[in-house]
């Protein structure tokens, strides 16, 4: 731990991650509410101007709706700017300085990327493609703006054995997964953002069962890493009690949106869920400070 968590600084990094979450919460919103080419063009809002504008075609409210996305991340990278200047200073003497200054300057230049990102969705008129890389993009970001968190404020760490330690590693490439296959759903089903916009080819019925059985493979797995640690009640059985809640919740969720056709508001709080199943998934495979791939130890 280089910095108290309940600092103005510490505090500075549990921002940045929870802004880095609520904008794939906001971007779901402006796809949900059908405001995705609310501002029409990149970088402006509207030709001439950055802002949304009176009377503007797409109506006030859409406008708005995609502008106060576009707004969020501008005030992430003001959050972000400020932790690499916190990160860079206090990380002068400790071993891990590379590392630190690394993730930092990764959520600055990933911001970038996403503005870069957002442009290219609203110019190719919402394809599916730049939309599944956007999302992407931010779980990318929220296990780098976490990384960085548990570097600075620290995080509490458990020694797994082999068996936990291939386990926890396959739930974060399963949950990789169940994101990737969940943006294939999305760009194959009815909310683009927009009426006239461009879907995958896929058969929207056969992705999500896909989608499901690769949720059911995590929920498999983490009901296992709950069997083998339950006796030990340390770090692990805590974060893995809270996936395996937050999984349970995304399938009921997941399950209802999916027979009652998909209603938008149940849309927006399965991908909350995805965005909190990803950061306890990560927050885990941290507590165990483990290298991704590979045997030995961060």
């Amino acid at each position: 731990m280089i910095l108290s968590r309940k600092s103005i600084q510490g505090r500075i990094f549990t921002l940045l991650l929870i802004l880095q979450a609520a904008l794939v919460v906001t971007g779901g919103a402006v796809r949900l509410t059908g405001s995705g080419l609310g501002c029409p063009t990149w970088p402006e809002c509207t030709p001439g101007s950055y802002t949304p504008v009176p009377k503007q075609a797409e109506g006030q409210l859409h406008a708005w709706i995609e502008f106060g996305n576009r707004l969020l991340t501008f005030l992430l990278l003001l959050v972000a700017l400020i932790a690499l200047v916190i990160a860079v200073r206090v990380s002068k003497s400790v071993a891990n300085k590379s590392a630190i200054r690394s993730l930092a300057l990764g959520q600055v230049l990933g911001i970038f990327g996403q503005g870069i990102l957002g442009g290219i969705t609203v110019l190719t008129d919402l394809n599916p493609i730049p939309v599944a890389a956007h999302l992407l993009l931010s779980m990318l970001l929220i296990s780098g703006a976490a990384s960085l968190r548990f570097a600075i404020v620290g995080i509490q760490t458990q020694k797994s054995d082999t068996i936990q330690t291939t386990l926890i590693r396959a739930q974060v490439f399963v949950t990789a997964g169940v994101l990737i296959l969940g943006t294939i759903v999305t760009g194959s089903g009815p909310h683009a953002g927009d009426e006239k916009t461009k879907r995958f080819s896929f058969d929207p019925q056969t992705v999500s069962v896909l989608h499901a059985d690769f949720v059911i493979i995590l929920s498999v797995i983490t009901i296992i890493v709950w069997l083998l640690t339950k006796n030990l009640k340390g770090v692990i059985y805590r974060r893995n009690n809270i996936l395996l809640l937050i999984i349970f919740l995304q399938g009921i969720i997941g399950y209802v949106q999916y027979f009652t056709g998909l209603p938008e508001l149940l849309v927006g709080f399965h991908l909350l869920g995805s965005t909190l199943t990803w950061i306890a998934v990560w927050s885990l495979f941290k507590s165990v400070n483990i290298k991704l791939i590979g045997g030995g130890s961060k």
